[in-house]
């Protein structure tokens, strides 16, 4: 696995998405910039004006990427926030809890700027995949839409 980025795979009524990095971090990063890409089409249009500090804890990857994810779409709909940066700043074990925090760079949603993507119910554990090796990271996971 080389650089990092996400992809969409077919899924007949669903999101599905392959995020990938050369570390979880990256992974997770990507998996937020997918997130976020699904919302609004147009995310390569976002100005990097406004921050937040992002927070998500799992008892194992599956749950932290879920946790992640769902933080993701609160960002989105309570602050308004379209992210065209998502930053992991830490990710560590804490107890027997594993925990992320990031950053995410972007603007309040603007409907004359912004096109709206496809609303997102919610990140799914259907076929969700964590997987590490010596070439990168990967993680698949599917959205309700």
């Amino acid at each position: 696995m080389s650089g990092r980025g996400f992809e969409f795979l077919e899924h007949t009524s669903d999101v599905y998405v392959r995020a990938y990095g050369r570390s979880v971090s990256e992974a997770f990063e990507e998996a937020g910039r997918a997130l976020f890409s699904v919302l609004v089409r147009n995310l390569e249009t976002v100005k990097g004006v406004r921050e937040l500090e992002v927070g998500a804890r799992g008892y194992d990857k599956h749950s932290l990427l879920y946790d992640w994810l769902e933080r993701m779409l609160l960002v989105f709909q309570l602050e308004k926030l379209v992210a065209s940066e998502v930053k992991v700043l830490e990710l560590s074990t804490t107890g027997e809890d594993l925990v992320i925090r990031g950053r995410v760079r972007g603007e309040t949603f603007d409907p004359n700027r912004h096109v709206p993507g496809i609303d997102v119910k919610s990140p799914t554990y259907w076929l969700m995949e964590v997987s590490e090796s010596e070439s990168g990271a990967e993680v698949k996971f599917v959205l309700d839409i």
